[in-house]
């Protein structure tokens, strides 16, 4: 009888790469530090428990710079390391900029957020608001380097349920507790079907690893194949849902709507994120084999996500409660069908890395100047907290930079002079498409730029009309003003230097 050799504990056991799971690992312990130290801080030196979360962040972001160069990856298969878990490629290290810049932002704004809150005797519980922000933020970091279903699927709640806690955290506005409850039933709903088509996936491949499942979904038994088939399309669903596509977009409005102004920017930027790069890693690098599947079905969704959007944003009345937020969480949805053009186009591109590149090169334009409109909303809301579209009448009067910075981020988004970067963002595009064949869709998205040039103007129009009476007196604060600044820069450094982030376009994104 022939004895089997025992696996050596040295073949399980492998060495973890720190430097490569920093980004996520950093934003996580701020997160555990900041929980911990609000027992001990009193109610007078909370606001320092947002500086520590804006410095953790910070530290976050500053710890990718060590990985620029070279991809490296941490928990793979031993011995072989055919597959790993954890991957900081190219691709990874964009989407965590964008991310970990993206709360940064975020966080900046949420200071001036809190302080307001407390001085209208309505507190938020700045401890546990710090403690989501961090939370969510390392989920968020921690999914474009996963390259295995079930850590993808783990990062994705883990940006996702702190999200629900913070946008339900004014404890005593109904508007809050009903934008929390929708955006969780459909949240958790979308997570159930996609837990199901991850376990379809899982079933006819015997593996989770993103490379393996698609070496292995070329070899499926043909009695097997539509039980994949509906495992590529389920598993899909949860990612069009943090996307904000249409028909999983009814969320969207009545949440950014309750949640605290800094968290709607969040979702509209950072959520997207989440989503879309979680599609581009199960569309591009599992599933490539079944293009034939989300292919059309990514395209249809583009071409009805920005449609919907919109047209729902240019239906948007002046003098409404909330107009102004509601037109920029419309306005997220239509953008976000601009954003699944390039990765539908993959499907049908003899290169679909650069197809990925400019959904890239867009979500960080685009990141930029709404994360700057969120921030001129929350300056004109520490006046007017109702946040009408006719409230932004006469800002320039008032406010001369607020009003000329919110009008070239309108103009980004719009895709006009100056805002330069706007347009060469959607120029790639609209290339993406056409190079692929997708004729119809790229006619579908010029229409769509043409509706969406009408709102973004009217609004842009009115920021320079004589104001109605007095100009309003507009409070600024520190942290809030930076913000503006940031977002400023970088729309008006990109708009001088597109190639800093065209260049995605024709590079290598995966390793």
């Amino acid at each position: 009888m022939t004895a089997v050799a025992a696996p050596s504990v040295a073949s399980l056991v492998q060495s973890v790469d720190w430097v490569a799971i920093a980004p996520p690992t950093i934003a996580a312990v701020v997160a555990l530090a900041v929980l911990v130290a609000d027992l001990f801080v009193g109610e007078r030196r909370k606001p320092v428990l947002g500086w520590i979360s804006v410095a953790g962040l910070a530290a976050a972001g500053l710890s990718l710079l060590p990985l620029i160069g070279d991809a490296r990856s941490t928990f793979c298969l031993a011995p072989s390391q055919e597959a790993c878990s954890y991957t900081a490629d190219r691709f990874t290290l964009v989407i965590q900029f964008l991310v970990l810049s993206g709360a940064l932002l975020t966080a900046l704004l949420s200071i001036s957020t809190l302080k307001d809150a407390k001085n209208a005797n309505k507190p938020l519980p700045e401890g546990e608001f710090w403690f989501l922000l961090l939370s969510s933020a390392a989920g968020a970091a921690l999914l474009p380097a996963s390259r295995d279903l079930a850590t993808l699927v783990v990062a994705l709640e883990v940006a996702s349920l702190p999200a629900f806690a913070l946008v339900g955290l004014k404890r005593d506005d109904r508007r809050s507790s009903d934008a929390a409850l929708k955006f969780f039933l459909s949240s958790v709903t979308a997570t159930a079907v996609t837990l199901l088509g991850v376990s379809f996936v899982y079933a006819t491949t015997g593996t989770l690893h993103l490379t393996k499942v698609a070496t292995e979904l070329t070899h499926v038994d043909g009695q097997f194949h539509t039980l994949a088939q509906a495992g590529v399309a389920l598993t899909l669903v949860g990612f069009a849902f943090k996307t904000a596509a249409v028909p999983f977009h009814f969320w969207v409005p009545d949440t950014y709507v309750g949640a605290p102004l800094p968290i709607a920017a969040y979702l509209s930027v950072i959520g997207k994120a989440v989503g879309f790069t979680g599609l581009i890693l199960v569309t591009v690098i599992a599933f490539p084999s079944y293009a034939d599947v989300w292919g059309p079905a990514l395209a249809a969704l583009a071409a009805l996500t920005m449609t919907i959007g919109n047209v729902a944003a240019l239906r948007q009345q002046a003098t409404r409660a909330y107009s102004a937020v509601r037109l920029l969480a419309w306005s997220s949805v239509g953008q976000a069908g601009y954003l699944l053009v390039p990765i539908a186009s993959a499907a049908y591109s003899d290169d679909p890395q650069r197809s990925i590149g400019s959904t890239l090169a867009y979500a960080l334009m685009y990141a930029a100047v709404n994360l700057g409109a969120f921030a001129v909303a929350a300056l004109v809301a520490r006046t007017k907290p109702l946040n009408r579209l006719s409230d932004y009448r006469g800002l320039y009067a008032a406010r001369p930079l607020a009003a000329l910075v919110l009008g070239f981020f309108l103009l980004c988004l719009a895709g006009l002079p100056p805002g330069i970067i706007g347009l060469f963002a959607k120029v790639t595009v609209f290339s993406a498409a056409v190079d692929a064949g997708l004729g119809w869709l790229a006619v579908v998205m010029a229409v769509n730029v043409v509706i969406a040039l009408f709102y973004y103007l009217q609004w842009t129009a009115a920021l320079f009309r004589a104001p109605e009476g007095e100009p309003a007196a507009y409070r600024a604060s520190v942290p809030l003003t930076a913000a503006i600044a940031v977002t400023a820069v970088l729309g008006v450094a990109l708009s001088g230097a597109p190639q800093l982030i065209l260049h995605f376009v024709d590079s290598g994104l995966f390793s």
